[in-house]
């Protein structure tokens, strides 16, 4: 559940197994916050030394999926089919390498858990094939996993909710959403450069893609008995405009647009300003030089940090 203390759950596993030997993989699917990546991405990391209270988890070379919001209720579909990426790559890895194997994975869910997101739960369990589920606090959770699960080899197991643990306000998570995407760009300790660097509108054309073919019709605006036709994981082609401005855009390694969705992200550029009257759009970038993809996917995920 949100704010039942997961996360740090997580970082006491990852280190209890470290400390035994293993060199377990952390999978962060809490889009929300983004414990690995900026918010709004799934992403793994190979673990191989404790993890730093500071320094956080980290980020060589992580495995990293992009979904560009902050709650799986924008596209659910989208959702489900990064996570289903994500784990057939790591399922492929651990096949590979009998040590990964032996280690294991230690999973960062999402905290939404009532109706839809119950359900995006039970998909996410059986697409990263969890043999054990830790349910932090909450009784009916627990009650619902252990009624499903009761005749399959998946073991839900109910801890205590630390004392410790108190609920975040909605102003709080907004502030730690722009630090996650601050350290990206900038470090910890701002020891970082970034690169600014304006282009024209023109030279992106055809390069930066959205996932779903548009919000859905509400019932009610439908004919008797027809169903909506949007597509949730339509690739479509996006011109930038103002609506753009303050977007996380995600560098794909898809060297096709069909290729998007199951291709994981080389890294991101912040849209920091986009001037229709001279057709120019500035952006930040980790380093000068050209971007590791040419395709380009965009979300709804903004953050405002300059």
């Amino acid at each position: 559940p949100v704010d039942s203390g997961k996360s740090t759950l997580c970082r006491i596993l990852v280190n209890y197994a470290v400390r035994m030997g293993f060199e377990p993989i952390l999978v962060d699917l809490d889009i929300g916050q983004g414990n690995i990546t900026c918010p709004g991405n799934i992403a793994a990391c190979s673990i191989q030394g404790p993890v730093d209270v500071e320094e956080g988890y980290p980020l060589e070379n992580p495995l990293v999926y992009y979904y560009g919001h902050l709650t799986p209720s924008m596209n659910p579909d989208h959702y489900k089919c990064i996570v289903k990426c994500m784990g057939e790559v790591l399922d492929k890895r651990a096949q590979k390498n009998p040590e990964e194997s032996a280690a294991g994975m230690i999973i960062n869910t999402m905290g939404w858990i009532d109706g839809l997101g119950y359900d995006i739960l039970l998909d996410t369990i059986e697409k990263m094939r969890a043999g054990t589920v830790l349910v932090v606090g909450n009784e009916k959770l627990y009650s619902q996993l252990s009624s499903h699960y009761e005749d399959s080899s998946v073991e839900v197991v109910r801890l205590k909710q630390s004392g410790g643990v108190v609920s975040r306000p909605q102003e709080l998570r907004q502030e730690s959403r722009v630090q996650r995407v601050k350290e990206y760009f900038y470090g910890i300790r701002r020891e970082l450069a970034p690169h600014s660097q304006t282009i024209p509108i023109a030279d992106l054309k055809g390069r930066i893609y959205r996932v779903g073919g548009g919000p859905k019709a509400p019932t009610s605006a439908l004919p008797i008995g027809a169903t909506s036709i949007a597509d949730p994981l339509r690739v479509m082609p996006v011109t930038p405009d103002n609506s753009m401005l303050h977007c996380l855009l995600a560098v794909s390694r898809a060297e096709k647009p069909e290729h998007l969705l199951s291709a994981n992200i080389a890294g991101f550029i912040y849209v920091s300003d986009i001037d229709l009257s001279s057709q120019k759009l500035t952006y930040l970038a980790p380093c000068p030089g050209s971007l590791p993809g040419r395709l380009l996917l965009a979300g709804s995920f903004k953050c405002y940090f300059e």
